[in-house]
């Protein structure tokens, strides 16, 4: 598409933001060693096409540009302001914008929220100026954008200087768009990428976000056909709905999404507060929205940049079998140990293709797996032959090709061939290098369209996301939340605590399954209630003031008669008394002994960036020992259930192990589904919900709640 045609076209609300045909520069300078004169010198060095009109009344012209007066002066609608001037004048320029009609502004100057105070209320004024007139502002304390394409280089950021005396390495026409809530970030990642020689869409900085955010941003990647991979740079999302809605599309349209999320740790939360007066969600919650929309997750820049040259170069693999073709017998066994620590095979091949392949290679090589050619067979085209046998072979889903690259004049295969090979994009191709690749290297193979990895690590992560990314299939989305009246009018009625057998009443007027259970208000219904249960029983003291029973003594197992029952009925109050004397008893819980099985815990909260989450995990020790748990953004179908289950480590233990009975997962997923739809329905009134344990018996026995928690959300302070 020819430069003037993108600049016109228009399809996305933020079309004419990424593709302005007329920029108006507030605060122009001729002086480029300030931000306020880089910004008109980026847009000239990148080839601008669109009308550039500099804003400073000191000036008559600017590098040979007239300068105006005033956004008025014009006379003519203008797409795009960028304002770079002291943070008192910004809302007077947001206003003068709005009324000469201009469309999008992009606010350069900092001093806003992330000073707080006065600074915090002028950034609430360019909110509401927002909402009022219609003018779309991102920033203040922004970047800018670059949008390679178009070359729209709106921003002051060295990343996108033009140097004409260098030419940069080019991995072909796939292209990379990044939204990064760190300007500084997000222009980083633009620059590793193009060290790779990755090529890129739009890099854009959505700083304070008073208006646009990072949602509203993502949102325009997913539709831009320009943009065939996502990197999300988040601190904390603000604009939750937009955001989620521009996930669920990106999972929709199968394209690929990696992000990197800061604000983990208590210090990372201090720093990202301080950055962009932003407060972090609670950590597994962006890691359950990640989850559900297929986001692979990146831990530092570096990775980030290793899978997106990965995504953007090779298909995604149809396994997790990864065949190995070497010239160094130690250089391939590391990569073999690398794959498999990343959850990869590396399955030996069979006896008709090592059959095929060792004439082909020296006899002191191997063919195996991996495919040791040595370094003389490359001379004998081993290793060419090698690639081309596994691309075709279905024995392995993807290829890894382990080299040294670090000669300046030669390469140790034909770039040609492999460049065709990879082009055909039936498997993933991988090249790594366990010497520094040269310069000349890197050039030449990316002209066949194929990146160096040079980093052992990063090229076991990107294989393990191109195996993953191919096995995500988006979830069916869950029905609209709701609960059956009766279990609202229970809860209504029921006080601002709730004891376990509430908790169990209005879960089981949910159609949740329940034991059979009697709750006893005094020694004279004891009797009639263990007939009614049956032995062996559990006896456990009923106080929506007593949350955890077995430390006051409030608990009884294993009771095998009336008469021990009897017994242990006293003792157990006799206990309670002396423990939690101010504590008001409903009475006894009487409960079936549940049989033997795997310990579960369901579990639910309201997340305050994302709203109610469900999470399902190994009860027990190993609940509070190894954290081994899934969650997900609430409400979820029985078949997302199952895919949460499969992503615990102690997931075996539900599947036969050691020569266990398979577990009724069914049931499981189903309880799983049902929980987190109570959660969506009653998420202004209820806080969490846990179930723990949860027995799940042999498949076609269904479970067993043994206890149930629901905790009552905190009432709403009535305003000041």
């Amino acid at each position: 598409m020819a430069q003037t045609d993108q600049l016109a076209d228009a399809g996305h609300p933020l079309d004419h933001f990424f593709k302005p045909r007329s920029i108006a520069v507030i605060g122009a300078s001729p002086d480029t060693t300030k931000i306020r004169g880089q910004l008109q010198s980026m847009l000239a060095k990148n080839g601008y096409a669109g009308r550039l009109y500099p804003i400073n009344p000191s000036y008559q012209e600017i590098a040979g540009v007239r300068c105006y007066a005033s956004v008025a002066a014009i006379g003519e609608p203008v797409d795009l302001a960028l304002i770079a001037i002291p943070a008192a004048g910004v809302v007077a320029a947001l206003e003068d914008c709005a009324v000469a009609g201009v469309r999008h502004a992009v606010i350069i100057t900092s001093g806003f929220a992330e000073e707080g105070g006065a600074a915090a209320e002028a950034q609430a004024e360019i909110a509401a100026l927002a909402r009022r007139t219609g003018l779309r502002v991102s920033g203040p304390n922004a970047q800018g954008f670059h949008n390679e394409p178009g070359h729209v280089a709106a921003t002051f950021s060295p990343t996108v200087d033009v140097k004409p005396d260098r030419q940069p390495i080019d991995l072909g026409a796939r292209r990379v768009g990044i939204v990064s809530q760190s300007g500084g970030l997000g222009f980083a990642f633009y620059n590793h990428g193009k060290a790779w020689g990755l090529n890129f869409s739009c890099v854009v900085s959505s700083g304070n976000e008073a208006d646009l955010g990072a949602g509203d941003f993502f949102d325009y990647m997913v539709e831009d056909p320009a943009t065939d991979v996502i990197l999300l740079f988040l601190e904390g999302v603000r604009d939750t709905a937009t955001f989620v809605a521009a996930a669920a599309k990106a999972a929709a349209a199968g394209k690929p999404v990696i992000v990197c999320k800061v604000g983990r740790s208590g210090a990372g939360e201090r720093a990202t507060a301080s950055h962009t007066a932003n407060m972090s969600g609670w950590d597994a919650a962006y890691g359950a929205v990640f989850a559900r929309y297929g986001f692979i997750q990146a831990a530092d820049p570096d990775e980030a940049i290793a899978i997106a040259a990965a995504l953007t170069t090779a298909p995604l693999a149809g396994g997790q079998r990864a065949g190995i073709v070497t010239v160094s017998g130690g250089g391939g066994a590391w990569v073999a140990d690398t794959l498999a620590a990343n959850g990869l095979e590396v399955p030996e091949l069979s006896q008709e293709f090592q059959a095929a392949i060792r004439p082909l290679i020296p006899s002191y090589g191997a063919a195996g797996n991996p495919i040791d050619v040595t370094a003389q067979g490359v001379h004998t085209g081993g290793l060419q032959a090698s690639v081309d046998r596994l691309v075709e072979s279905d024995e392995v889903d993807l290829v890894v090709l382990v080299n040294s690259l670090s000669s300046e004049h030669r390469i140790a295969f034909d770039v040609e061939a492999m460049g065709k090979l990879a082009r055909s994009q039936r498997k993933p191709i991988l090249v790594y290098s366990y010497t520094l690749p040269s310069d000349f290297a890197r050039r030449r193979i990316a002209e066949a369209g194929l990146p160096v990895f040079a980093n052992l690590t990063n090229l076991g992560i990107a294989a393990r996301r191109l195996a993953e990314r191919g096995a995500y299939t988006p979830p069916r989305p869950a029905a609209p939340a709701a609960i059956a009246p009766a279990a609202a009018r229970l809860l209504a009625d029921l006080g601002p605590a709730l004891s376990e057998v509430d908790a169990k009443r209005v879960l089981g007027a949910c159609a949740v399954p329940m034991a059979r259970e009697r709750l006893v208000a005094s020694a004279e219904g004891l009797d009639e209630a263990m007939a009614a249960v049956g032995f062996p029983l559990v006896l456990k003291v009923q106080s929506p003031q007593i949350q955890h029973k077995s430390e006051v003594g409030g608990v009884r197992l294993a009771i095998a008669d009336a008469v021990a029952g009897r017994a242990a009925y006293r003792a157990l109050l006799a206990d309670v008394a002396a423990q939690r004397p101010d504590a008001v008893l409903q009475g006894v819980l009487v409960s079936p002994m549940a049989a033997k099985g795997v310990e579960i815990i369901v579990g639910t909260l309201v997340d305050r960036t994302f709203g109610p989450m469900v999470t399902v995990g190994f009860g027990g020790v190993t609940t509070e020992l190894f954290k081994d748990l899934a969650c997900r953004p609430a409400p979820v179908t029985p078949e997302e259930a199952a895919s949460m289950l499969a992503e615990l480590k102690a997931a075996p233990l539900l599947e036969g192990f050691r020569g266990a009975p398979l577990a009724d997962t069914d049931a499981l997923c189903t309880l799983v589904a049902q929980v987190s739809t109570i959660a969506a329905a009653l998420k202004d009134e209820v806080a969490e919900i846990e179930l723990n344990p949860v027995l799940v018996h042999p498949a076609g026995q269904g479970l067993t709640i043994a206890d149930a928690l629901i905790v009552r959300s905190a009432p709403a302070r009535p305003p000041a």
